[in-house]
């Protein structure tokens, strides 16, 4: 095996699924590409030999390996992690190509493990039996490329080998493009349906004046990927526009995206704006899908499948303090946007949601908490009024160092 040629990485647990491991290698020299194969198993005999062994993985693992794992899963977790050290320094190194795993539950985990660290854009695939939410999950936070087999992986048959061939075919014909020095400066953006009119005027004039606008769903899987992407150092700044998740975090929503919501900025130091769109807001699934806690409440049906709850009052300031915390705890700059007219298209005078008081309530408390170098404004608007996308234009420019008169060329 040359040194220096580009490697397709085959991770896997060499135990119960060396076989499996065995025919993508043969199929990827088949096509032509140098293989890396490395055992991330913890029991069991390899079926294979491996060019990274298990005993080798356990050195490289150091502290991220237990002394006594509490379980089989922690022991596997751990050489998941070590294997991703290895990747690391062969991408460091200019030496991979892809990663490739074949896995079950526990496999497929261990190989998340290890790839999702690698940059956006890197060749990844994962053949696996596990099951659905487990999938979505890895979908949510990495640009993963999933083969699911269907049926489980017990050794080869027509079925497995088609859906393995498939891979290997995939994964030699990826290839990984840096970015460029001359890239684009981007801005990550927050969207929902109720605040679209915003976002859309918002890209529009990002985009005239040359920057590269990335526009995430609130939706909480939405969420949960933008921030995994700004740690990774995907964004110059972000307009957080639509900060509905956390009410979703706080009141038991469909739409939360975690406790890492509002991090991932303030932690790579990042410029950040940070609106209460569709705050006024929680989602839930049909009628029959809200907490009994919430009987008589205001609510709306959105389409459905989306049944919509009013935040009151008490519920929006404690949106606010936790939406603080986060914000408190930024390295970089943060500035906070309040349109006092409202915050998504059904909190708007003559629509259901519109509730002044429970909208203030947000701004009072938001306001009162932030540290001093947080900077704050009210805008007389309301958030999907052309004044408040031109407020955030303005921002952004600013924020990244954009100058607005480019070229046609540029901003094309």
């Amino acid at each position: 095996m040359s040194k220096t040629a580009p490697l397709v990485a085959i991770v896997a647990t060499l135990d119960s699924k060396g076989v499996e491991a065995d025919f993508l290698r043969q199929r990827l020299r088949a096509l032509g590409r140098q293989t890396l194969v490395v055992d991330i198993g913890t029991a069991g005999t390899p079926a294979i030999e491996a060019d990274v062994s298990r005993a080798e993985l356990v050195r490289v693992a150091g502290d991220a390996a237990p002394a006594e794992p509490a379980s089989p899963a922690e022991a596997l977790t751990a050489m998941g992690v070590a294997a991703g050290r290895v990747l690391a320094r062969l991408f460091d190194e200019g030496r991979l190509a892809g990663a490739i795993g074949v896995g079950g539950g526990k496999g497929s985990a261990a190989f998340f493990e290890a790839v999702v660290d690698l940059p956006y854009g890197f060749p990844r695939i994962l053949v696996t039996s596990a099951r659905p939410a487990m999938l979505a999950a890895f979908a949510s936070r990495s640009d993963l490329a999933l083969f699911p087999t269907l049926v489980d992986l017990f050794g080869l048959n027509g079925h497995t080998e088609r859906v393995l061939s498939n891979a290997a075919s995939a994964i030699a014909a990826m290839r990984y493009e840096p970015p460029s020095a001359s890239a684009k400066r981007s801005v990550a953006i927050t969207a929902f349906g109720v605040t679209s009119a915003a976002v859309a005027a918002i890209k529009r004039g990002l985009e005239q004046a040359g920057l590269e606008v990335l526009t995430f769903p609130a939706n909480g899987a939405g969420g949960r990927t933008m921030e995994a992407m700004i740690a990774k150092g995907s964004f110059d700044a972000v307009i957080d526009l639509t900060t509905t998740e956390i009410a979703d975090l706080l009141m038991g929503g469909t739409a939360s995206a975690g406790e890492g919501r509002l991090t991932a900025a303030g932690a790579r130091g990042i410029p950040q704006l940070i609106a209460p769109g569709a705050v006024d807001m929680v989602n839930f699934g049909p009628p029959d899908s809200v907490p009994a806690d919430f009987a008589g409440r205001l609510f709306y049906r959105h389409t459905p499948h989306t049944t919509l709850m009013r935040t009151t009052a008490e519920e929006n300031r404690r949106i606010a303090l936790a939406t603080a915390e986060r914000l408190n705890a930024a390295t970089g700059p943060v500035t906070v946007f309040w349109p006092s007219r409202g915050h998504s298209d059904y909190d708007r005078e003559g629509m259901p949601f519109f509730d002044p008081e429970a909208d203030r309530a947000w701004r009072d408390a938001l306001f009162g908490a932030v540290a001093d170098s947080i900077a704050t404004l009210e805008l007389d608007c309301h958030i999907n009024d052309a004044g408040f996308a031109a407020a955030c234009v303005d921002w952004a420019l600013e924020a990244t160092g954009q100058d607005r008169a480019v070229s046609q060329e540029a901003s094309g």
